[in-house]
């Protein structure tokens, strides 16, 4: 950091120009050949065909596509090669990536280049990837429902330009916090992985344990919720919880909620009671139909009518994991009603085959899988409140070393 402190003092004391990218880079809009389906090719020696979907989360480079477009295809879109800048123009608005590959890009993103004399690509991109940077070119491209970042708006964006060697320094900085985060997600997604895969195999019980399987249908009762609807919803009133909170919001189990509805709808609505499993019947995916949340707290709670309530013996957390397993989702995507809105009845739901162990064993699945689900899922412990104490770690510096007097002339 002092290094960077006295870089600045020496090259840049009484600030650092700013200058618009236009005048220091080249933006274009990328290129669709339409119909696309009529350029895309299986030929290996196609041209990588840059989408957004190839981009990891929280990526930073472009390394490889998993389509390519024919040569003519080529001609009708805009090319990008090593080192040149992509920004989407809607989707994740604005976020910058580097190109490792010579590509094409469609009318989805706009291209950087040129901009080797002014500034160094790893300092760029943390620029780029700036809050302030950031909500320039959203208040540029307006308020909007759907917001769209064109070429002109980037060209007219002001960028402070400091000397080369200041750039490699804060990028050095920023690029070590970084490379820190990057580690630990990719840690906690390999515990998460290690999780799914622990969390199944304890409910793969062999014939030699004894225990024995049975339809959910045969060891508990399904109750479908009652309506309401937003306009029911209050900050005050009887807790309550909708379909769509359980694939968003709720993880295993809650003893609270997150909303409420009208106490004169009382006698209208339909309650899960302490130890009742909570499913979602509707879901945009497949995946996210019988998402379950067991209900642990003292009061009832009004459960939507997209949703079904289970009530039995079992063990509620025990029956919840359960609900994430493969075992559960490859017997529940046989029933699936798949539309639109996908969709699964409470009389299928009955028919999904549950091991049925003892109560002690049960607890003492629930007790394991408790321990790494706190250690994979839990921000305020373990690594996730590690990444995060990194991420504002590495945005408090990125603040600080990206702010510039600037120069006066």
């Amino acid at each position: 950091m002092s290094r960077i402190g006295d870089l600045s003092e020496q090259l840049c004391p009484d600030g650092v120009p700013y200058k618009v990218v236009g005048d220091i880079a080249t933006v274009v809009r990328g290129a669709s050949p339409r119909p696309i389906q009529k350029f895309i090719t299986d030929d290996e020696n196609g041209v990588p065909w840059i989408k957004i979907g190839d981009v990891p989360a929280g990526g930073k480079y472009i390394t490889r596509t998993a389509q390519r477009i024919t040569g003519d295809g080529a001609v009708k879109s805009r090319r990008v090669y090593p080192g040149d800048f992509v920004l989407s123009n809607s989707m994740s608005f604005g976020r910058p990536y580097i190109s490792k590959i010579e590509g094409c890009i469609h009318d989805g993103w706009l291209a950087i280049s040129d901009f080797s004399e002014s500034f160094l690509p790893d300092f760029l991109y943390h620029l780029l990837g700036s809050p302030r940077i950031q909500k320039e070119f959203g208040r540029r491209a307006g308020l909007g429902t759907v917001q769209n970042l064109n070429a002109d708006i980037v060209k007219a964006v002001a960028l402070p330009v400091p000397p080369l060697e200041v750039q490699g320094a804060i990028s050095d900085v920023l690029d070590l916090f970084g490379s820190l985060g990057v580690k630990l997600e990719a840690e906690l997604q390999a515990r998460r992985r290690q999780y799914v895969y622990y969390r199944d195999s304890l409910f793969r019980f062999s014939n030699a344990t004894g225990v024995e399987r049975h339809p959910l249908g045969d060891v508990g009762q399904f109750i479908r919720g009652r309506r309401f609807t937003k306009d029911d919803v209050v900050n005050v009133g009887i807790p309550s919880i909708h379909y769509g909170e359980i694939y968003t919001h709720y993880g295993v189990a809650t003893d609270s909620v997150i909303s409420h509805v009208r106490n004169e709808l009382a006698d209208q609505l339909r309650y899960a009671q302490s130890g009742d499993v909570v499913f979602a019947a509707v879901g945009e995916t497949v995946e996210d139909v019988a998402k379950a949340v067991a209900w642990l707290g003292d009061a009832l709670v009004a459960i939507h009518d997209d949703t079904f309530l289970f009530r039995s013996e079992l063990n509620p957390k025990y029956v919840s994991y359960f609900a994430q397993t493969a075992d559960f989702h490859g017997q529940k995507n046989k029933y699936v009603a798949r539309a639109k809105v996908n969709r699964l009845s409470g009389e299928s739901l009955a028919k999904i085959e549950i091991p049925v162990p003892s109560l002690e064993e049960q607890k003492r699945v629930v007790d394991i899988l408790d321990k790494f689900d706190a250690l994979v899922s839990d921000s305020s412990g373990g690594l996730g409140a590690e990444i995060n104490a990194r991420r504002k770690q590495y945005e408090y510096y990125r603040d600080r070393l990206l702010t510039f007097e600037e120069l006066l002339t």
